[in-house]
C-alpha cells in the first residue's frame, strides 16, 4: 500500500520549471531514496510534501489523504515528520529542553514564556524517549551548540522522532561527515527506523550510502523523474549514471 502518493506535481519559480510533473509513491514499511544532481528539484519536491510550498499543479496523498499545500504542523500531526539537513536547532537550549519544544510545538501546545518546560510532563517523557531511541541520553544536559556534528544528526533525528511519524523524511542526513562517521549514521538509521517499523523517505548524494539503505530509488533530474527502481536496476541504468551514478559520491 501506498502510504505518501505524490501525483503530478509541478512548481516553477519566476519561470523557472523546478518540478516538471513528477509522480511517486512510498510504499509503507519501505526504504525509499530521492537523488540526483544538484538543482534537480529533490528539496523543492521535499517541500511541497511537507506543506513549505504550495505546487502549482498536481497532488500530494498521505495515508490515502489529500494534504496538498497543507501547513507543516498539520502534517506532522498526521504522521508526516522531516528532519532537515541543518545544525544547531536550538543552540543555547540542552538537548533535552529542543526536544520538549519541539515536542510541544508539534502537538501545537502553547509554550508560555516563564514557565518551565519541565512542568510539561508528558512532552518531556517523549523527549526522553526519543533521546533514548537516538543513543543521546548522555547528552541530555549539554547544550546543543556543544554537540559534535555526528551527534547533531542524531539530534535532529530525535527531533523529527518526537512526532511519532509514520514517514520519517531525512534530507541529506550525512551531509559533512567523515566516511567513518557515514557507515556509522547509515547503520545507526537502518537499525532505529527498521526497528520501529517506519517508513523513510530520503535524499542523500552519497551513491554507496544510497544503494545500502534503500528499498527502492527515484532518481530526479532537471525537475523531471529520470528513472524508478530497485538498487540492482538503478545500478545497471545507463541514464542514471550519466546523469547521477557517474558524478561520483
Amino acid at each position: 500500500m501506498a502510504l505518501l502518493a505524490v501525483e503530478e506535481v509541478q512548481k516553477s519559480f519566476q519561470g523557472f520549471l523546478a518540478l516538471a510533473g513528477v509522480s511517486l509513491k512510498v510504499s509503507q514499511g519501505s526504504f525509499h531514496a530521492l537523488v540526483g544532481p544538484n538543482g534537480a528539484g529533490k528539496t523543492t519536491l521535499f517541500n511541497v510534501i511537507t506543506g513549505r510550498l504550495t505546487p502549482d499543479r498536481g497532488r500530494v496523498r498521505f495515508r490515502e489523504q489529500d494534504i496538498t499545500g497543507w501547513p507543516t504542523p498539520k502534517v506532522a500531526r498526521l504522521g508526516l515528520a522531516i528532519a532537515f539537513q541543518r545544525a544547531q536547532p536550538f543552540a543555547s537550549m540542552t538537548v533535552l529542553e529542543a526536544l520538549t519544544l519541539a515536542r510541544l510545538g508539534y502537538t501545537g501546545q502553547t509554550f508560555r514564556l516563564f514557565r518551565p518546560l519541565a512542568s510539561f510532563a508528558q512532552a518531556l517523557d517523549k523527549a526522553q524517549e526519543a533521546l533514548g531511541k537516538v543513543g543521546l541520553e548522555a547528552q541530555a544536559r549539554r547544550p546543543v551548540g556543544e554537540l559534535p556534528l555526528g551527534d547533531l544528526k542524531r539530534l535532529d533525528v530525535a527531533m523529527a522522532l518526537v512526532a511519532e511519524p509514520q514517514l520519517l523524511l531525512l534530507d541529506e542526513p550525512l551531509a559533512g561527515l567523515s566516511r567513518a562517521e557515514r557507515h556509522r549514521m547509515v547503520a545507526f538509521i537502518n537499525d532505529l527506523l527498521r526497528r520501529e517499523g517506519m517508513t523513510l523517505l530520503f535524499t542523500e548524494h552519497d551513491t554507496e550510502a544510497v544503494l545500502a539503505l534503500a528499498d527502492r530509488i527515484t532518481v530526479l533530474h532537471q525537475g523531471r523523474v529520470l528513472a524508478e527502481g530497485t538498487p540492482e536496476e538503478i545500478r545497471g541504468n545507463a541514464q542514471v549514471r550519466a546523469a547521477f551514478l557517474g558524478g561520483g559520491a
